[in-house]
């Protein structure tokens, strides 16, 4: 199915793509809507863009990309954070190359254009070739609009966006839960690491919220740990592993409920022997109930929270995904540790982290599978939709009116293309 979409366009010609039970198979491989997606949604809303502890002191920054272009996060002297398009106000040259790193401000190699972090121009050289009301003023970096969350940092191209605190809306309660798996710590990045699949970027949304395939597509690493791991994430039949969609978008998939509020803590739950090594160590100089406390948080928070479009906070880590093309997208998937806490913890939560995520690990490598197989076959039969309809049958409502249903049911991909559909009929 391909349509001829102007992506400034005010017609409805997106309303057909997306219904409540199944979405057009275009979706993943119509360039036309892609391109579409990028200015509808990508440049419109908010994007996840860094974590604080990323940019922790003054002159911090980092690189990322919201759709495709290139922007700079920074921490300047002030504490502010800023989001700035790596685009040099001169001939064009990007201002940074660096990843990530420490500086007093950015100078475009090219003529040495130098900006501040805040991103005014500071510097012209040889500037009696200019005018003299050229005003330095008149030509800093652009600058997003930029508002943090609980240590999670959004920016827009949007200068009209609404304010972050409503678009999270529910999600905030969830955000706060996740980060409690710092155990009394704040929670810090511990390094990334990055791949992409052939696949269109919707898949990966898809994927955090689904727990249908994970029995089926992590057999292997089902089979690779301890029992009480295995158990631990057997929630098939568990009536309490529910998905609320929580509006714009967001939801969240409880795949263990004991561990929704980690500080809530009935004293029922057994330690993992896996872990005795790290209780033997820390009860060295900690009281009991904060070693169990830590120990409780090693494999994270109890839920994948899926943040519209594009990051997952997920169980004890983050996923974020850059749509590349239609057919190929890039994943990051960032580690979680206490910043501050117990080198052998944030140790053995990289090793956990390594074993799931890790490009040998026994999670990831099968969930890429998966979604490459997904865009191949997608292919096939054009016109035939692809299916979101599970668990219609028993969704039902919340005590906080969130559409709710168990956590292998597609509740939380209908929430998904719900704002999508939205943001794609928009008339901006």
């Amino acid at each position: 199915m391909t349509t001829s979409l102007d992506p400034t366009a005010t017609d409805t010609r997106f309303a057909d793509l997306a219904d409540d039970d199944r979405v057009a198979g275009s979706l993943y491989t119509d360039p036309e809507i892609f391109e579409a997606e990028l200015e509808k949604i990508f440049y419109r809303t908010w994007v996840w863009v860094a974590h604080e502890s990323e940019i922790p002191e003054a002159g911090s920054f980092k690189q990322a990309t919201i759709g495709r272009q290139p922007v700079i996060v920074n921490r300047d002297r002030k504490g502010n954070f800023n989001v700035l398009l790596n685009r040099c106000r001169h001939r064009g040259a990007s201002v940074c190359e660096v990843p990530k790193g420490k500086a007093n401000g950015f100078t475009c190699p090219y003529h040495s254009w130098s900006y501040a972090l805040d991103g005014r121009l500071r510097g012209i050289p040889y500037p009696d070739g200019y005018d003299e009301d050229l005003d330095k003023k008149d030509l800093p970096l652009q600058s997003l609009r930029v508002e943090s969350y609980a240590g999670m940092i959004f920016a827009s191209f949007n200068p009209d966006v609404e304010p972050l605190d409503e678009f999270l809306g529910d999600a905030k309660v969830w955000i706060d839960l996740f980060m409690k798996q710092g155990a009394g710590y704040p929670i810090k990045t511990q390094g990334e690491h990055c791949f992409r699949f052939r696949g269109n970027w919707k898949i990966q949304l898809e994927n955090t919220t689904d727990g249908y395939h994970f029995p089926i597509v992590h057999r292997s690493w089902m089979s690779s740990v301890d029992a009480e791991t295995a158990d631990m994430l057997s929630f098939m039949t568990d009536d309490n592993a529910v998905t609320h969609a929580l509006g714009n978008g967001h939801s969240v998939a409880i795949m263990v409920p004991e561990h929704v509020d980690l500080d809530h803590d009935d004293g029922s739950e057994k330690i993992q022997a896996r872990f005795d090594h790290i209780v033997d160590e820390l009860s060295k100089t900690m009281p009991a109930d904060q070693v169990r406390r830590i120990v409780r948080s090693m494999h994270g928070a109890g839920f994948n929270l899926n943040i519209f479009p594009n990051v997952a906070m997920s169980m004890s880590f983050f996923r974020v995904l850059r749509p590349i093309s239609v057919d190929e997208t890039e994943i990051r998937h960032i580690a979680l540790g206490m910043d501050g806490g117990p080198e052998i913890v944030n140790r053995e939560r990289l090793r956990i982290h390594e074993h799931f995520q890790g490009p040998f690990g026994f999670g990831s490598p099968d969930d890429s599978e998966a979604w490459d197989r997904v865009q191949r076959g997608s292919r096939g039969a054009p016109g035939m939709p692809i299916m979101v309809n599970r668990g219609l049958n028993r969704e039902g409502l919340d005590s906080n009116g969130h559409r709710t249903s168990h956590v292998t049911d597609e509740t939380g991909m209908r929430e998904a293309y719900a704002m999508w559909k939205k943001m794609m009929n928009d008339e901006h």
